[in-house]
């Protein structure tokens, strides 16, 4: 019996991959080689002030200045990049005199402003405009991302997403020009990841390994890093939450988020994503922990219809489901993402962050406008089903 199912979308599929990528221990060393590689004098680098306190922007500097580069730091990326804050930064990269290759060093944000700043910054387009989901018409500046969690795989995705408060919504701008031309995957970065970063972060990229796989977009390359992901993920995320320092989970957990990126490049997220949107874009609730609260619930209502494949990925789990029926299996699955939840200290309530019954069908609201999203579930969703989840997390 094939336990995985059928390939989702078996007639045609397309792999986007980032240009170059680098990972190990100490692979931060090779980022002066990679802007070279690109032809870049002038070096733009993207963080956050999080990420620079931390320290993880100095090294790179300091490789791309003894390399005889100029370079330049924004680190002023908030968590969770409202259109004011991209056009702020953009207007702060053009007075500082542009760039030839931006890199993005930190988490999703960072990533996703750098992409747009590359663009911004080499063609005629406005972010309004990107954000009414204008064709991007020819690739930007160079970039080069470096991922200082392993969470969004931002890294090794076309996409690249930015809060719109006046809709309480968060849009994603995607484009195959968005796709990095590097990628270093360092995991010596992530280990002053704090232990409750470490566990959104990493049900974040866990939650795009799952969803990938059971999309109507999935394929035979999201079959593949999918279930991958889902393996290095699973058997990783607990000894990085529980010890920071351990650089072969660290490792892990970085390859399986870059693992799940490459899953959203060739597949897409569905009906978790698209719930939790609202629950960022009006209520500011992280993205990874909006993830990790949504994931066992919508993957309850999804299990009907995909039990093969919720097999499969029980098994990548290391889940001891052989021998057991695909439903029976896939129960076991759900069971096993509470339990992870619950052993990284994510509570799935959302009294906890202020929200009462009387906000659900606002947010039903917000989510049924996530189409694009949506209809990749692989069950069909209705506002009812969204308004029975979110009742479950109050």
């Amino acid at each position: 019996m094939n336990l995985k199912g059928p390939t989702m979308n078996p007639a045609s599929c397309t792999l986007l991959n980032a240009g170059r990528v680098v990972a190990g221990p100490g692979s931060i060393e090779r980022l002066p080689d990679l802007v070279d590689e690109l032809g870049g004098r002038r070096v733009l680098i993207v963080s956050d002030q999080g990420v620079a306190r931390a320290g993880l922007v100095d090294r790179p500097r300091q490789l791309l200045v003894a390399a005889g580069l100029a370079v330049t730091v924004l680190d002023d990326t908030p968590p969770e990049p409202e259109v004011k804050h991209v056009e702020m930064l953009f207007a702060a990269a053009k007075a500082a005199g542009g760039a030839d290759v931006v890199v993005g060093i930190g988490g999703g944000s960072a990533m996703d402003v750098a992409k747009i700043l590359a663009v911004m910054l080499a063609q005629p387009v406005t972010l309004s405009a990107l954000l009414a989901r204008e064709p991007i018409r020819r690739r930007g500046l160079p970039t080069v991302m470096v991922p200082t969690t392993a969470g969004t795989g931002s890294e090794a995705t076309p996409n690249a997403i930015v809060l719109v408060p006046e809709d309480e919504l968060k849009v994603g701008i995607v484009s195959p020009r968005l796709m990095p031309d590097g990628v270093i995957l360092d995991p010596l970065l992530t280990l002053s990841l704090p232990p409750a970063i470490t566990a959104s972060t990493g049900m974040d990229a866990l939650t795009h390994a799952i969803e990938c796989y059971c999309s109507r977009k999935g394929n035979l390359f999201s079959d593949l890093y999918g279930l991958e992901a889902i393996r290095l993920i699973a058997g990783s995320i607990r000894r990085a939450y529980e010890h920071g320092s351990d650089v072969h989970a660290r490792h892990d957990m970085l390859l399986g988020a870059y693992y799940g990126g490459v899953c959203i490049a060739t597949s897409s997220t569905t009906a978790v994503h698209a719930l939790a949107y609202p629950l960022g874009g009006k209520y500011r609730i992280a993205h990874g922990l909006s993830n990790a609260m949504l994931l066992p619930f919508v993957m309850e209502f999804n299990l009907v219809g995909s039990e093969p494949r919720f097999h499969a990925m029980a098994a990548a789990m290391g889940l001891p489901v052989a021998g057991l029926a695909p439903h029976a299996a896939g129960e076991r699955m759900i069971e096993a993402l509470y339990a992870l939840n619950a052993d990284l200290g994510i509570v799935s309530s959302l009294r906890d962050k202020g929200i009462t019954a009387r906000d659900v069908e606002g947010l039903v609201d917000g989510a049924a406008k996530v189409t694009r999203l949506l209809d990749n579930n692989p069950r069909p969703m209705t506002r009812s089903d969204m308004h029975a989840i979110y009742e479950r997390l109050l």
